[in-house]
């Protein structure tokens, strides 16, 4: 009997060579990476893929009319090195998402053709790529997990994460497609964000901090009238799950690893009004993503409100990285400011998204916060 596995479950691999399927009612691309344990490949011939089918105990198959596309690992044959391998799906049509396609993936004894183990994500929409599964050493012993982390850059994005190297694409007369637009990271200093934009949190392809500092600011649109605003931050799991809130009715969570700075209760003078600090290595694995938000307790809507921004600050040092500038205001109660999102490969990365909710506290931003994701 098969086992039928749900995001995050994992299960032991009975077989030493397996072949992982998956399928969709649109056309897939799928692909292989062997990881060492710091979750990085060895080098580009790590990428498993049509235009590389064979790697040191893994082997891509293409999609025919009859068979879909799949990976195959043979454990024994696997690199000593080699902890993990990562298996993912891309869309064969860079334009189209996985939204309302539930693509399913099925582990087979590569022998027998017995199906040990099978998986479907849920709840996808922007997403372009996924990791689906990922095989891996556990001691002397092999295990498979379900994953189905999204990413809305397509296999590109998703290959750079793991430290393939991507080349940028080539000037066109036209706009690049999903998964064309070269990584942003912090190599070059701060960076100032349009609505949209995203930046990675990394410096010279590793990892730079340990801890952050979410500050938000506002000023009131007329003078002599203040405004009690309440910046927040919300935390998910992978299924877009609410798991904990930090706001001003509870400014510690997860031990302190996210920490409010307390209730600003005017928003008048220079500077920071509230702040969030985050100590990212503190927070627990389920957590993939947090989304920071401000409300109008009292009502009064973001038209009463001018230059408010967000910035992201190093927690150690306080040097400003990355800065976002709301440049349009709606008659509405909440803002959806900006996101940092936690990739596969344990690598964050910043959004600014700028959306206005009518709501006037966090938890009237829960829901519509977890569709931004």
């Amino acid at each position: 009997m098969p086992t039928d596995l749900t995001p995050g479950g994992n299960a032991p691999l009975t077989a030493g060579r397996v072949t992982v399927e998956v399928t969709a009612p649109k056309a897939l691309d799928v692909s292989g990476l062997l990881l060492t344990e710091a979750g990085k490949v060895r080098s580009d011939a790590d990428l498993v893929f049509y235009n590389a089918p064979k790697g040191p105990g893994v082997t891509h198959r293409p999609a025919t009319r009859n068979t879909p596309g799949a990976i195959t690992v043979d454990t024994a044959a696997l690199p000593p090195e080699i902890s993990k391998v990562v298996v993912t799906a891309s869309l064969d049509d860079s334009s189209g998402t996985f939204a309302g396609t539930e693509p399913t993936a099925t582990l087979r004894d590569t022998i027998t053709g017995a199906v040990l183990v099978t998986f479907t994500p849920r709840r996808l929409t922007r997403e372009t790529a996924l990791v689906v599964v990922e095989i891996y050493r556990r001691g002397d012993d092999w295990k498979v997990r379900a994953v189905g982390q999204g990413y809305a850059n397509g296999l590109a994005g998703i290959a750079t994460d793991f430290g393939v190297s991507v080349s940028a694409p080539k000037p066109a007369a036209s706009a690049p497609a999903p998964g064309a637009l070269p990584k942003v990271t912090l190599d070059k200093g701060r960076v100032s964000l349009v609505k949209g934009g995203s930046v990675s949190l990394e410096k010279n392809g590793k990892p730079m901090l340990s801890s952050v500092k979410m500050a938000l600011g506002w000023e009131p649109a007329k003078q002599g009238r203040n405004i009690d605003l309440d910046a927040s931050c919300i935390a998910y799991d992978a299924q877009r799950n609410k798991i904990e809130t930090a706001w001003f009715m509870k400014l510690n969570v997860f031990d302190g690893a996210i920490a409010h700075s307390g209730d600003s209760l005017t928003g008048e003078g220079t500077g920071d009004d509230e702040s969030i600090t985050v100590h990212l290595e503190g927070l627990p694995s389920e957590v993939c993503g947090l989304v920071f938000v401000v409300n109008s307790f009292s009502g009064q809507k973001f038209t009463d409100i001018k230059n408010a921004y967000c910035r992201l600050l190093d927690g150690g040092s306080g040097q400003e990285l990355v800065r976002f500038d709301l440049t349009h205001a709606e008659a509405k109660t909440g803002v959806v400011m900006c996101k940092l999102i936690r990739q596969y490969s344990g690598e964050w990365v910043m959004t600014a998204v700028g959306e206005y909710v009518d709501a006037k506290t966090a938890r009237g931003m829960v829901q519509p916060a977890a569709a931004m994701l």
